[in-house]
């Protein structure tokens, strides 16, 4: 199976929404410790505008749904995706993190379009739903990641991007070239 190429498609499948769950080993006080301050980090920079990132209510102390041991959520709009996944790169110290999309498919979610930062752990896939009817929309109220209303680029301005950015990369000895199909 070829991947698509296809603008339309692949824009209209793009991913709007993250979790990033923060693992510590429970009974590890020094690492509940390290991830309770890696929360309270976040809040703080939520606060102050570095960027988009709502960690959930509730630490959970014990395992919960298919995680583990004990975790806590981060639900993350793709608008500061980049700024939180940055962060927690550099901020997490030796917590795992496990990070996957929100789509209407959470078992595949968890389970091939995950990352991890740190060492993984085993998922207990089986309390996850293999496909929803709905995208499991988080905080909509801030009218970010499948909630925007911000405009989107047009094609033609998508492929006049693409264009320039071909014409650019012609100097440049190391970057690929697009098939000239």
């Amino acid at each position: 199976m070829s991947p698509p190429t296809d603008v339309q498609e692949v824009v209209d499948s793009e991913i709007k929404e993250w979790h990033f769950h923060i693992y510590f080993h429970q009974r590890n006080a020094d690492e509940h410790h390290a991830a309770l301050e890696l929360r309270d980090a976040v809040l703080r920079l939520r606060r102050d505008g570095a960027f988009v990132a709502v960690p959930l209510f509730r630490v959970n102390t014990d395992p919960i749904g298919p995680h583990p041991v004990g975790s806590y959520e981060i639900w993350c709009p793709s608008e500061s995706f980049v700024s939180v996944y940055s962060y927690l790169c550099l901020n997490r110290g030796d917590l795992s993190v496990l990070i996957h999309p929100l789509t209407r498919e959470e078992r595949k979610d968890h389970e091939i379009r995950h990352a991890w930062l740190g060492p993984s752990f085993p998922l207990d896939l089986s309390t996850l739903p293999i496909r929803s009817d709905e995208v499991p929309l988080q905080y909509s109220s801030l009218k970010l990641g499948y909630s925007s209303t911000a405009p989107k680029l047009t094609l033609e301005e998508r492929k006049r991007i693409g264009g320039n950015v071909e014409q650019i990369l012609k100097g440049e000895k190391e970057a690929a070239k697009a098939p000239s199909d």
